[in-house]
């Protein structure tokens, strides 16, 4: 099953993500980690898309479809899979539809204003353990408890530029949800749920989805 999770920033989406690919099996296809491959590697399109990002510039819709293009091509991704990061517009979306055929969009929904409490109240350490001021609280306040350094918080996590960042999101995704509305396949969970309570939403859809595609055969 090719399944795609939608989510604003502080939602959990990429958790939920890496439990949907390691409960099925289905590689876990994250932009983020894709890049971080061809840049560590230096591939070619690591390459273009470093020119892109050392200049503080977002990569273009056309590379970015590339990169991912070529990952969901390889023969793990034949039986599934379960794409976080991706697709972020119309433009990424149409792209997508020409590739591959998805079968499941879920959309985390979670307020704006528990998301910028979530990700206000991240901590973070240089050894790359990280905390939440109210909800994974270090034992010492402000000290790691792994390497007893500072923790600090990142400049893209104060209130202000979450705020852009979600401005951003909904402005970008709301179409991409329509489009998957319409199509019958959007399933929407409830992110201010727990980890778990949200998970076995989750599980529930696919497993009904899974039968459907049995029966259908």
């Amino acid at each position: 099953m090719k399944i795609i999770v939608f989510g604003p920033q502080g939602s959990g989406k990429g958790t939920q993500a890496e439990l949907i690919a390691r409960r099925y099996g289905w590689p876990y296809v994250s932009t983020g980690d894709i890049f971080r491959f061809h840049l560590k590697n230096k591939t070619n399109l690591g390459k273009e898309a470093n020119e892109y990002m050392k200049n503080g510039s977002l990569v273009p819709d056309e590379l970015t479809n590339e990169i991912v293009s070529e990952r969901i091509n390889h023969p793990d991704c034949v039986a599934g899979f379960v794409l976080d990061g991706y697709p972020r517009n119309k433009a990424q979306l149409e792209f997508l539809d020409k590739v591959s055929n998805i079968d499941l969009a879920i959309i985390i929904n979670l307020g704006d204003e528990q998301a910028i409490r979530r990700l206000s109240g991240r901590l973070a350490c240089k050894c790359g353990l990280s905390y939440h001021s109210d909800f994974n609280p270090p034992k010492k306040k402000g000290i790691c408890d792994k390497c007893s350094d500072r923790l600090f918080r990142r400049e893209d996590d104060n209130p202000e530029a979450i705020r852009k960042r979600l401005e951003i999101y909904h402005q970008e995704t709301k179409p991409l949800l329509d489009i998957y509305q319409n199509k019958k396949k959007l399933f929407q969970v409830d992110g201010s749920k727990s980890i778990e309570e949200i998970f076995r939403q989750i599980e529930n859809v696919i497993n009904i989805r899974l039968k459907t595609q049995i029966t259908d055969v």
